[in-house]
């Protein structure tokens, strides 16, 4: 036989590609793939934030008349109050439309844009590599930083395809603003998403799940939106730290001041921290072994303890970290805000009536105030419950629930376990955050009877948060696939809740929304009622899903 006739064979495309190869082959390829993946998402993510753009452009002078406009403002030009809710305030000297929209709510669409990039990211990259799909991929042709760089290019594409619909959506829209206000503001939420982008890429080459990667990004944006809180708190009561909003991505976005300022530069601070953070994502990558995370996970005792010996001992030990991490950071963050509690009452000393109504009057504005944030961080904690409950989805499709399935647990009782332990974490982060408030609050104003109403005011929130739990076990019992739809859910509560008052939505519209109905106390009487039916809900909600999830097939090896 010969040496020619011996030697294997190889395709020509293959030795091609291997000799023409490097750290970024196949990138194209991948792209498309992950396009091809996401044609639902990719447009359900543009059009909804279109959508809300849309909205504010042509409901906004349908509902605000250059009187009342006025009037609300009045007392929002310098206060801390507004600071924390929309941003900066430029241009409330001034007060139009445009800057009215961008200064009061603006800041929800800077937060969805880095949501959108932080779950993009992560269910392109660290997603793939834990269910063992990149490996598949990565067997053929493909470069070390291929996959991590189509990623990236998905999140720019989308980022700056729906800067640029929303941009477009508020010229044409009934307020009329100057194109170019309009623009920036949408190249503000395209920067904030390839902000977050480069964390991402950064936090799924240090844990080697999804989870966690996820978390650590979504720490990071908590940590942006509190340092540019404060700073914006500080700077309009005339305080020393309002450098801190220079320490956030979304504090250099707003300082954009769309409409009054147009300040183009400070986009490139967003654009410098995407390009160093994907620099160093790149680097990290470079150093780690496909599938493993730079943060080393750490080995197990070799005896379990005893404890852990029920299935819902070990849905606990899986959620534990998660659990830590959001307590400090809602215990931190509730801890800043109630510390500002004296500094509100003293900023709305000669607010308008318009105003002073809806904090509950003027001898209820710090009772108004501790029950907004009570509404805040229930639907704060709610992102936890969605978010517990989906990543029952990644125990199952990384192969991790079958083994558990395998022994004498059931079905049922695996969900079951599960969400009992977000039922209770969910109370324990309203808790946490009621104690906080509680305490700041208590301290600033040196008046300790508010210590109480103010953590029932948090702790009473829970219900809402469970019953969106009940959704997502329904959901994922019955059709995995279909888990976003809790995601609508929660948006269309928590919009309703912070603004459909504002924009004097109709009644019927206001009573769909979960976390309308328990009241916000201390500044309302709580509906026991309300609580009694909420948590029925959700009680019933998640004994279909474990109904549901005994008769499905189960994602195996």
């Amino acid at each position: 036989m010969s040496a020619a006739t011996a030697a294997p064979h190889r395709p020509a495309t293959t030795r091609r590609a291997g000799r023409g190869g490097g750290t970024l082959t196949g990138t194209g390829t991948l792209l498309r793939f992950m396009l091809r993946r996401d044609r639902i998402r990719f447009p359900a993510w543009a059009l909804s934030m279109t959508a809300m753009g849309a909205y504010f452009g042509n409901l906004l002078p349908e509902v605000w008349t250059p009187q009342t406009l006025e009037e609300f403002t009045v007392t929002f030009a310098n206060s801390p109050m507004a600071a924390l809710l929309g941003g900066p305030g430029y241009g409330f000297d001034d007060i139009t439309l445009p800057r009215f929209m961008v200064d009061l709510y603006g800041l929800y669409l800077l937060l969805a844009a880095a949501l959108m990039t932080i779950l993009t990211i992560s269910r392109h990259t660290r997603v793939e590599e834990q269910s063992g799909r990149a490996e598949l991929v990565r067997g053929n042709v493909v470069g070390r930083h291929a996959q991590l760089t189509a990623a990236v290019i998905m999140a720019v594409l989308l980022s700056l395809v729906t800067g640029l619909l929303v941009g477009a959506v508020l010229t044409a829209s009934r307020m009329a603003p100057d194109p170019a206000g309009a623009f920036l503001f949408g190249m503000a939420f395209a920067a904030v998403g390839l902000s977050f982008a480069g964390v991402t890429a950064m936090t799924v080459q240090l844990s080697a799940f999804s989870r966690a990667a996820s978390g650590m990004a979504g720490a990071a944006l908590g940590a942006a939106y509190l340092l540019r809180a404060l700073g914006d708190m500080s700077e309009s009561a005339d305080g020393s730290l309002g450098w801190l909003s220079w320490l956030s991505p979304i504090g250099w976005a707003q300082q954009t001041a769309p409409f009054t300022l147009d300040r183009w530069w400070p986009l490139g601070l967003c654009v410098g921290f995407a390009a160093v953070t994907t620099a160093v994502a790149y680097w990290l990558e470079s150093r780690r072994d496909l599938g493993a995370g730079l943060m080393a996970s750490r080995t197990g005792s070799a005896r379990a303890a005893g404890w852990l010996s029920s299935p819902l001992a070990l849905a606990f030990r899986l959620q534990r970290s998660s659990l830590v991490g959001w307590s400090i950071a809602l215990g931190v963050s509730a801890l800043a805000y109630g510390a500002f509690a004296d500094v509100l009452l003293d900023s709305f000393d000669s607010a308008p009536d318009i105003v002073l109504t809806m904090m509950g009057g003027a001898e209820n504005l710090l009772n108004g105030f501790l029950g907004l944030m009570g509404l805040m961080y229930g639907i704060i904690v709610a992102v936890f419950a969605i978010l517990s409950i989906q990543s029952l989805r990644g125990e199952e499709y990384g192969v991790r629930a079958e083994p558990v399935l395998a022994t004498a647990v059931g079905r049922p009782t695996w969900l079951l376990a599960w969400t009992t332990v977000t039922v209770l974490g969910s109370l324990w982060l309203l808790l946490v955050a009621g104690l906080g408030d509680a305490l700041g609050a208590s301290l600033s104003t040196d008046n300790w009877e508010i210590f109480g109403p103010t953590l029932l005011g948090h702790v009473v929130h829970a219900p809402a948060a469970w019953l969106l739990a009940g959704l997502c076990a329904l959901l994922y019992g019955a059709a995995p696939r279909l888990l976003g739809l809790a995601w609508a859910v929660f948006a269309y509560g928590a919009f309703m809740s912070f603004f459909g008052q504002i924009l004097e939505m109709p009644e019927a519209a206001l009573d769909l929304s979960v976390f309308q109905h328990i009241g916000q106390h201390p500044l309302e009487d709580v509906s026991w009622g309300a609580v009694g039916v909420l948590s029925a809900i959700a009680a019933g909600l998640v004994a279909a899903g474990a109904a549901t999830f005994r008769r499905r097939d189960l994602v195996t090896a």
